[in-house]
């Protein structure tokens, strides 16, 4: 499945003239890979952002110390930031962010399998939602964001005119 996401994502960016940028959290530049075991996708695939510390968020990608304080990592506020950041710090049209809580552990607020996702496009609002995958073990979790987050910038690049 992931494979055949990415190759779909790569003929789709390709025709459309779209460079694609990752910024990650708890995937660990998964979705880059995902992208990079393609043949071919450096035609498609500009960079990726491995940004697992707050720091890291910050200094790459530009996001707010205030937004990190005031809605933690694993918020929509904060994917919201990243992906806007991958986009403005590379030269891509397209950027999914991933931060989220794989696991073991969470918290009431945050539990472990909730992962936040934004989709950045020149042109276009930003996309953010909060996706609950349950307790499923750190490796399933990691996977199902990596699934979810090529879905999206599949989606992200039928939607570029």
């Amino acid at each position: 499945m992931t494979q055949a996401l990415a190759r779909d994502l790569l003929e789709t960016a390709r025709t459309k003239g779209l460079m694609v940028a990752t910024a990650e959290s708890c995937t660990g530049g998964m979705i880059a890979a995902a992208i990079t075991d393609i043949a071919g996708s450096s035609d498609i695939f500009e960079r990726g952002f491995v940004t697992y510390s707050n720091i890291a968020k910050v200094e790459m990608l530009g996001v707010s110390g205030e937004t990190l304080s005031g809605h933690g990592a694993v918020s929509e506020a904060v994917a919201r930031e990243m992906a806007e950041g991958a986009l403005a710090r590379s030269a891509a049209q397209l950027a999914v962010a991933v931060t989220g809580i794989a696991g073991p552990g969470g918290s009431d607020d945050k539990p472990e399998g909730r992962v936040c996702f934004a989709l950045a496009r020149d042109g276009a609002a930003i996309f953010s939602e909060t996706r609950d995958f349950g307790p499923l073990g750190r490796a399933k979790v990691r996977e199902a964001t990596v699934l979810h987050a090529l879905t999206r910038l599949l989606e992200g690049a039928h939607a570029a005119s």
